[in-house]
């Protein structure tokens, strides 16, 4: 299992240099990241995307920490530290920010994926996209 030093929901700005911080670790030379950002394109977008605005339940904090310990492939002794924002976000904010670290690099990789892969299939949160012309789209699990 995982030690998560960071596992949270907010609806502040993200920091990438806290999620650093908060896996050093004398023990572990690899460490990877991963920032989920809002992008102004979408497939099913009829025009620009401007925006997301991210709900989450109740239980998703702990659910996200649950993800974050739980990945690798069992025999893992990572550190972890991620967040998701919820409320609303511009293009360019960052809407996840995922830091792993471990004893070697391969294992930070597949903790990392396996981390927002996760996230995308379990974490409940939703996302209402919000494009230029005013019209909005709900995303489920992930989007």
């Amino acid at each position: 299992m995982n030690d998560v030093r960071l596992a949270a929901i907010s609806e502040n700005p993200l920091d990438v240099d806290a999620h650093l911080r908060a896996v050093e670790d004398p023990a572990h030379g690899a460490v990877t990241t991963f920032i989920g950002r809002v992008r102004d394109n979408d497939h099913d977008a009829h025009t620009a995307v401007v925006g997301l605005e991210y709900s989450a339940h109740p239980d998703a904090e702990t659910a996200l920490r649950r993800i974050a310990q739980e990945a690798g492939d069992g025999s893992t002794s990572a550190v972890v530290a991620v967040s998701h924002r919820i409320g609303r976000l511009d293009v360019g904010d960052a809407a996840v920010i995922i830091a792993v670290a471990s004893g070697h690099r391969a294992e930070a990789f597949d903790v990392c994926r396996e981390v927002i892969e996760a996230i995308k299939r379990d974490l409940p949160i939703w996302k209402r996209q919000i494009e230029s012309d005013g019209s909005t789209a709900w995303k489920g699990i992930g989007g």
